[in-house]
């Protein structure tokens, strides 16, 4: 006759990550939700119209919603690896600039300093080389998509000098 309770599932408190993670997803049915009855219902003779797809989504996500705060507190989530903030800082920062410096500096030289704060993210710390090359890279895309497509993207004054 055994004693212990080594049959039993260890005790765990709330994964609260999760727990975080069900009322974003819950409001954006929500706002998905409000959204669609905005939008005329009138599906014909199907039943079927605009607003289907987005309710059908709406009623997904609030299922995700309530399936992740069960999970949440069932600990069926894995434990999760220790999250380095220094390469999401980088990134995001890199993501923070460009969209300041897009009106006033250009497409190539926003988005060659995104590209270096990118891969100052993945461990390339070398600025002195990669802002050049996004810059580099960022042109050539410019040229592309503005000159060639004829697409209209932000120029500054590296794009002014040659076109």
């Amino acid at each position: 006759m055994t004693t212990g309770n080594h049959n039993h599932k260890h005790a765990r408190r709330p994964d609260w990550a999760a727990l975080a993670v069900a009322p974003v997803l819950a409001a954006i049915a929500a706002v998905i939700f409000f959204d669609v009855n905005r939008l005329e219902s009138s599906g014909g003779y199907s039943g079927i119209g605009p607003a289907t797809v987005p309710e059908v989504i709406a009623f997904c996500l609030v299922g995700l919603a309530i399936w992740t705060v069960v999970a949440a507190f069932r600990g069926d989530f894995p434990e999760r690896e220790h999250q380095e903030i220094s390469p999401i800082a980088w990134i995001v920062g890199g993501l923070a600039a460009q969209m300041m410096l897009l009106t006033t500096a250009g497409f190539s030289i926003a988005t060659g300093i995104l590209f270096a704060m990118t891969a100052a993210g993945f461990g390339k710390r070398k600025l002195w080389f990669s802002i050049p090359a996004g810059i580099a890279l960022a042109f050539v895309v410019w040229i592309a998509f503005a000159q060639l497509l004829q697409l209209s993207l932000p120029a500054g004054p590296l794009e002014r000098l040659f076109f």
